[in-house]
């Protein structure tokens, strides 16, 4: 009888040590993981905006989708203008003269580290892709681009998508979106920033 209380209390003792190992451990494993997530969907978010101001500077709107993206930055080059004093003139420097010269975008992606064939997909989710936006707008009476690119955390959160993983952290919402631009105004910043 004596050894069968003590390994009651032997196991309810192991017991709440796990209760309490996995009380203390969940909160930490989740803000690590949400960190983590986090870290690598934002910096390729980060990739996309400087491919879709590349995109803009080449056509003057933004990629509607990615395979148009993509497309574009493979095959076309990037203007820069070069400006000059007009050599005929020192004295009056009122007069440039302008030269464009052109680069091959897929070089310029290449030298920024950006892989084009990686680039649509969201981290941690497959083959699941961010979504995508780009339109014109009236903004301040002038005609603006504007682009949205995206997901929703629950989309690469895995094990962790579910809302009650909340009571971790209170601005954690599953169906939230990670994102920069805006759909309503010419902006490009990034939510996580």
């Amino acid at each position: 009888m004596k050894y069968l209380i003590n390994l009651i209390l032997v196991a309810a003792i192991i017991g709440f040590g796990y209760l309490l190992y996995g009380g203390i451990n969940e909160p930490i494993a989740f803000k690590a993981e949400q960190q983590a997530r986090q870290d690598v969907v934002s910096s390729r978010l980060t990739k996309i905006r400087e491919c879709q101001e590349i995109y803009r500077t080449i056509t003057g709107e933004f990629a509607p989708d990615f395979d148009t993206l993509i497309m574009v930055l493979k095959t076309d080059s990037i203007p820069f203008v070069q400006v000059f004093e007009d050599p005929e003139d020192p004295t009056n420097e009122e007069k440039y003269i302008y030269k464009t010269i052109y680069t091959n975008a897929l070089d310029s992606i290449t030298n920024l580290g950006i892989n084009l064939d990686s680039i649509s997909y969201v981290p941690y989710a497959g083959k699941t892709k961010f979504d995508i936006y780009a339109d014109t707008m009236t903004y301040q009476k002038t005609l603006v681009s504007v682009t949205e690119v995206g997901t929703r955390w629950k989309t690469f959160m895995g094990k962790y998508a579910d809302a009650r993983f909340q009571k971790y952290d209170d601005r954690y919402e599953p169906n939230a979106i990670i994102k920069f631009g805006d759909q309503n105004s010419p902006n490009l910043s990034g939510n996580w920033e």
